[in-house]
């Protein structure tokens, strides 16, 4: 997999927006999706996975009794995609990792703590539009027949109306999935989820397999004041990712903290 490390704040904006111009239709239309994160040495690790233990029996328990405990009105349908990414929303343990298609999202997270920018940040890129063509057939035809690059929750479901489906339908593959717009949170963040057909799956193990399907942008320690910083100016806040008090107290207590010696 490549590894760049970003030498500026202009050499950053290159590597972020790299391969992005489509000759066809005359516009820059990136096929890449993005994943911050604030330390260099973070793997693709779900949050499924990160409960450790026998996390992959206890997958169905967890979606179970999240949809048994939420009000039928919080959910767009009663089906198990549309349960699946308002309860990644909302935080429970999945096997669904976030992603963006704006990379300046991403470097919000990358860059959200100011703990953590004594260390190197990453950002994860992901050809999906390539990511597709290692998909199974069904999914590969579901997404052609209607001219989309990711999957929708409905048509989701259409192909796999449950985990046990999805899980059947191949052994290796990832799927990016657009969720319902559930607030203004997963929409002002750009957001969408890739899955795969197992708890177990590691999607970076995954990527090692396949060159040049990912890139990794090593964002460094020495850089991260100054991509903050544009980034506030540029509006990528707190305030505007998070909509609601939470977010603009949160944007706020960052904003206004003093750079202390040595940072």
């Amino acid at each position: 997999m490549d590894e760049i490390r970003a030498e500026s704040w202009a050499h950053l904006q290159e590597l972020l927006f790299a391969d992005s111009w489509h000759e066809t239709l005359k516009r820059h239309r990136s096929d890449y999706v993005f994943r911050g994160e604030a330390t260099g040495n973070t793997n693709l690790v779900t949050s499924l996975q990160r409960l450790g233990g026998d996390y992959g029996d206890i997958e169905r328990h967890l979606l179970r009794n999240f949809r048994k405990y939420a009000r039928r009105d919080v959910v767009h349908a009663d089906e198990l995609w549309h349960w699946m990414a308002l309860a990644k929303h909302h935080g429970l343990a999945t096997r669904m990792l976030d992603w963006t298609y704006s990379p300046y999202v991403a470097l919000h997270f990358a860059t959200a703590h100011a703990i953590e920018f004594d260390q190197d940040g990453l950002i994860w890129m992901v050809n999906f539009v390539e990511t597709n063509k290692e998909l199974p057939k069904k999914l590969r035809a579901a997404l052609d027949d209607e001219g989309m690059n990711a999957m929708s929750a409905d048509l989701l479901t259409a192909v796999a109306p449950r985990l046990s489906d999805f899980d059947r339908l191949g052994e290796n593959f990832v799927v990016f999935l657009e969720p319902p717009a559930l607030d203004e949170r997963i929409v002002n963040q750009y957001a969408l989820f890739s899955v795969m057909p197992s708890p177990h799956a590691r999607m970076d193990e995954w990527l090692e397999e396949r060159p040049g399907l990912a890139r990794r942008i090593v964002l460094s320690a020495e850089l991260k004041w100054e991509v903050r910083d544009k980034l506030d100016q540029a509006n990528i806040t707190e305030r505007v990712l998070f909509p609601g008090l939470d977010g603009l107290a949160t944007w706020l207590k960052r904003y206004f903290s003093p750079r202390l010696p040595g940072g």
